[in-house]
């Protein structure tokens, strides 16, 4: 039974490491999905914004139009993305017409195109979150929204709305904050890139290819990600070291009578200390697997209930570093009982009550 709970509350730790490294590679990935299922080459974004975040001053729609005039831009749509929820899950208004046309048109599960000014198009995956339907009234950005189409996910966004409601009802008519360019030929991004971030008229907005944002959406650019991961996997060594220094030693004190038979049979210290360690090793590898178990019903759940705010997936690479760090935490945690263990004298031991 200590053995088990051993077990268990090492594997937590390790459910742990695995469920926050799965999650921030599950939204980078599903932020990488769906740009890319925009059918842009190039992206424009706000003055003063970043690549994780929108801040900045909206960009005046006029700029669609100029910047679909430009050299080898076959078209060009502006759409306004806000938070709904959290900091991942935004709402985009589109110029439905424009979108489809770049993105090659929205795969359907039921419904359509929008048909009113209120009308709202969501994913597959916030469908599920929501338990929204076909002809659904929903609350979306403090007003009500009619659900008239449910598609499939990968394109751009989670929620779909018509962009002149969504600039009326944020009180931004006429502006946009992100404009999407798709070129006559992709071999011609690097060089209209350049020819656009030279253009004065443009200065201080980020002109960047589709290809380098999507690989700019990785774990080291987001900002204290790897050092939170980090701690994590620190505080998964010191539960792993406290459990197995605590299961370890009482196991010691429980079994003295039958190390002092070892020694009396001529065990070395070594060879003790090896069947100490051996145990602790098992523990520890025992918590693992039961972690990575673990891992797989908390993606399950979480897939259940949040598909679209909290997109996880399993980190099949990290299986051997959590592993690695749960067994040098336990092997760490019976140093100590084992030297304890190795140094008992026989015959105090053998008489040991």
């Amino acid at each position: 039974m200590r053995s088990l709970l051993s077990i268990l509350l090492i594997g937590v730790p390790v459910t742990l490491i695995l469920c926050l490294v799965g999650l921030s590679h599950g939204f980078i990935e599903d932020s990488q999905k769906r740009q890319r299922g925009s059918g842009a080459d190039i992206l424009m974004r706000p003055k003063s914004s970043s690549f994780l975040s929108l801040n900045g001053a909206p960009i005046p729609e006029q700029l669609v139009g100029y910047m679909a005039k430009q050299p080898h831009v076959k078209m060009a749509t502006g759409v306004y993305s806000v938070v709904v929820e959290g900091v991942t899950l935004f709402a985009t208004g589109i110029n439905y017409e424009e979108f489809t046309q770049m993105c090659g048109g929205f795969q359907f599960h039921s419904g359509g195109a929008f048909q009113r000014p209120d009308d709202v198009i969501l994913d597959d995956y916030y469908a599920d979150q929501t338990k929204a339907k076909l002809g659904d009234t929903i609350n979306l950005l403090n007003a009500k929204w009619h659900v008239s189409g449910i598609m499939e996910g990968g394109k751009l966004t989670h929620i779909v709305v018509p962009l002149k409601t969504l600039q009326e009802r944020l009180e931004n008519a006429g502006k946009v904050n992100q404009i999407y360019l798709r070129l006559d030929d992709p071999a011609n991004t690097a060089a209209t890139v350049k020819y656009l971030t030279g253009i004065p008229a443009l200065e201080g907005y980020p002109i960047i290819s589709m290809e380098d944002f999507t690989s700019l959406l990785n774990v080291n650019n987001i900002p204290a990600l790897a050092g939170f991961i980090a701690v994590v996997m620190g505080i998964g060594v010191v539960i792993g070291f406290a459990v197995v220094c605590l299961s370890m030693y009482m196991a010691v004190l429980q079994r003295t009578r039958e190390i002092g038979i070892l020694k009396s049979l001529g065990a070395s210290k070594g060879f003790i200390l090896g069947i100490i360690l051996s145990e602790a090793f098992f523990l520890g590898l025992g918590g693992t697997i039961l972690g990575i178990l673990m891992s797989y019903a908390a993606a399950a759940l979480i897939h259940a209930l949040k598909p679209a705010s909290l997109p996880m997936t399993i980190a099949y690479d990290w299986w051997p570093i959590a592993g690695a760090i749960t067994v040098l935490g336990a092997l760490l945690g019976a140093l100590y009982p084992g030297l304890t263990a190795a140094a008992h004298d026989p015959i105090e031991a053998l008489s040991y009550e």
